[in-house]
């Protein structure tokens, strides 16, 4: 892994969905076994240029989301390999029984691509906000479940992708305005969780993935400015989970604060308390959506409605170490 943390807080220039759209033309012109299968969302997604490109691969499914992981697991079986993507929502209610019997179930590795995760979907409101799709494909047996932050990580997630050949992989990623975490090159390995901030005295551990990341930074630093050390921890694989990461950053601290765009009864936090459950039993504090549905509105206010920013992090954080 060779990560280079920015953390500046400013919004990166392009359009994150580029980081999917293209190094996946990029992989395709060197890899003629990749396809790609869509949702009547390559407008969306800025992947009309693959259909252009390879009019034989890439493929519009149309509003019709079970059908198109039912093309893609049939095209992994003839020797493809495929990325299917639709807005996260899709990619998981929609479609989850064809995604588990068709795909999982039968031994292919369909690439789902969930966009809009979370409270990004924004004005496209609850009907479209994905804030339990990650926590249906953590049941998946055998799947690759991810939470992308930035440009960056996206496209080095994307990359590695192909390489997974046992079990459905799921992204969800944000697909326009995203922050710049990272710097452009970074490389991180699926499975391994990237520790951005650690003392030799931190009190409290975050673990947080996603939109949440940028966040988390905020909060560290105004828990530093209090004289209060944190640890913080980009865990964008939610599963394989990196458990020795996890147990060793409760051990050292003795609290663990998880942060995640997700509902807090299925996702990122839970898959940390059923590793502390077994191996490290600690306190730990939960900041994501608590248990209801979405609604429409503007990213802001959705981030404040749903106790998504970095001054809820660290009223959790304190309430964590008073705890312990």
């Amino acid at each position: 892994m060779n990560v280079k943390l920015i953390g500046k807080h400013e919004k990166d220039s392009r359009a994150s969905r580029d980081a999917f759209a293209l190094p996946l033309k990029e992989m395709m012109a060197q890899d003629e076994s990749i396809c790609y299968v869509d949702c009547d969302l390559m407008s969306c997604v800025n992947t009309k240029q693959l259909q252009q490109n390879y009019p034989e691969r890439a493929f519009q499914a149309g509003i019709a989301e079970g059908n198109a992981m039912g093309v893609a697991a049939g095209l992994i079986a003839t020797g493809k390999k495929v990325f299917v993507h639709t807005f996260g929502i899709f990619a998981s209610r929609r479609c989850y029984d064809q995604i588990y019997m068709s795909a999982a179930y039968a031994g292919l590795p369909v690439h789902v691509m969930g966009s809009d995760a979370g409270v990004t979907a924004a004005f496209n409101g609850g009907t479209h906000m994905p804030l339990e799709d990650g926590g249906m494909y953590l049941n998946i047996p055998e799947s690759t479940v991810l939470d992308t932050a930035d440009y960056a990580q996206l496209e080095s997630v994307v990359r590695q992708l192909p390489g997974i050949t046992a079990g459905v992989t799921y992204t969800r990623f944000i697909r326009k305005d995203v922050m710049k975490i990272y710097e452009d090159g970074s490389e991180f390995e699926i499975g391994k969780g990237v520790v951005l901030h650690e003392s030799g005295n931190d009190q409290a551990a975050i673990i947080t993935s996603g939109l949440m990341v940028d966040e988390a930074l905020k909060a560290y630093e105004a828990l530093q400015a209090e004289g209060i050390s944190v640890r913080v921890i980009d865990m964008f694989t939610w599963k394989p989970l990196d458990e020795d990461l996890v147990v060793k950053a409760a051990r050292e601290t003795g609290a663990v604060v998880t942060v995640e765009n997700h509902n807090v009864t299925c996702g990122l936090g839970s898959a940390v308390a059923r590793c502390l459950a077994r191996r490290q039993p600690v306190v730990q504090e939960f900041v994501g959506v608590q248990d209801r549905f979405g609604q429409v509105g503007h990213q802001d206010f959705l981030m404040d409605e749903y106790g998504l920013r970095a001054a809820n992090i660290v009223s959790a954080v304190k309430a964590a170490i008073a705890r312990k």
